[in-house]
């Protein structure tokens, strides 16, 4: 059961780590001041990242419907925000 936990929070920590690069690669970007061969190494980059983060949230999603299953619920349910007044 630790060696879930874990394989969970190492996921997490990537995905987080993922978002910030990929932040930092288009910040990066927006300036404007690289040349066209570092922007398409930024690119390719940041593609990458998008498809690792899109990964690891369709796992998320899978295992959250799995658990709602066990628990009895058949289909996921749109998320709405509580509104704020």
């Amino acid at each position: 059961m630790a060696k879930k936990r874990s394989a969970d929070k190492a996921s997490q920590i990537d995905l987080e780590e993922a978002l910030k690069e990929l932040e930092a690669l288009i910040e990066h970007m927006e300036e404007g001041d690289i040349t066209l061969e570092e922007s398409l190494k930024c690119f390719e980059r940041g593609t990458q990242l998008a498809r690792s983060c899109q990964e690891a949230l369709k796992a998320a999603e899978q295992k959250v419907q799995i658990l709602l299953e066990k628990n009895g619920q058949e289909e996921l349910e749109d998320f709405t925000a509580a509104e704020e007044d």
